[in-house]
């Protein structure tokens, strides 16, 4: 496995490649792996030939007072879970790299942005798209693979593949959870001991809705109603947001019909956590 820094490198190894006729998929990544990313990579790798995982903070996509400073970075580590999973390739930019000092240039959207993570990280899926629209200029694979963790950016990335017309297959892999239910995130990390323990009431809340829609229950405001009521049990836990929306538009639904996204974004403590089920 090699490691390279340079858009130029990238393109190079990715042309040999090509050369030789093999398939080549690529895992974006904001690095400190887990389990959940090392999921995309075993999927990544099962489908093609070549894998290519990137590891960049995209500081584009991180407001004033975010945690772009402090998030957790461990390249050591990262290597280690991508070469034992079986990549061939990871790219690790450094900012300068991907935005050269008079960059100007922005890829943004004016739907599926607005609600969710977007109505209080406004400036955030504008860096999610002009940084992953920039990576699969520099890979140009033929799959590239996004967690359902972060589900509005799975559907921001399906929805802008499709309107830029860049022939790459969007896979969704599903989320992968702790044992007692909480969703893998790099961000875990800040949760002191306390916070931990409160931190499976995300996945609890969702829980608790989807029983009630198993039972056959069809209102979204109960369905939110009970979300909110299991949160509200948790001390530590002050909800961001609570949305149940069209899976395909991320636009609130009243009664769920067609396949819908329960989602959520909870601050325990000081750390935002998001989760969600899709119906």
């Amino acid at each position: 496995m090699k490691i390279v820094e340079t858009i130029a490198e990238v393109r190079a190894q990715v042309k040999e490649w090509r050369a030789q006729g093999l398939s080549v998929g690529l895992v974006p990544t904001m690095g400190y792996l887990h389990e959940g990313h090392k999921s995309l990579i075993d999927r990544a790798v099962a489908e093609n030939d070549k894998v290519v995982v990137s590891v960049f903070v995209n500081p584009m996509q991180f407001g004033v007072g975010e945690d772009l400073e402090s998030y957790p970075r461990d390249m050591e580590r990262d290597s280690a879970l991508c070469e034992n999973a079986g990549a061939a390739l990871i790219f690790h930019p450094q900012p300068e790299e991907m935005y050269h000092k008079d960059f100007s240039s922005f890829v943004d959207m004016n739907t599926l942005t607005k609600g969710l993570c977007g109505k209080t990280r406004p400036i955030h899926f504008r860096g999610v798209c002009t940084v992953v629209s920039k990576l699969f200029n520099i890979v140009q694979p033929d799959k590239a693979y996004f967690g359902q963790k972060d589900a509005q950016q799975l559907a921001v990335i399906r929805h802008m593949v499709s309107d830029l017309n860049f022939g790459i297959e969007i896979v969704g892999c599903p989320i992968v959870r702790e044992a007692d239910g909480l969703a893998k995130s790099s961000r875990n990390t800040y949760l002191n001991e306390q916070e931990r323990k409160a931190a499976v009431v995300l996945n609890q809340s969702l829980q608790a809705a989807q029983d009630l829609y198993e039972n056959g229950e069809r209102s979204a405001a109960v369905l939110s109603a009970a979300i909110r009521e299991k949160l509200a049990a948790e001390p530590l836990a002050k909800p961001d947001y609570v949305e149940i929306v069209d899976w395909n538009t991320l636009e609130p639904v009243e009664t769920i019909q067609d396949s819908v996204l329960m989602a959520i974004a909870v601050y325990i403590g000081k750390t935002r956590l998001i989760d969600n089920r899709i119906l």
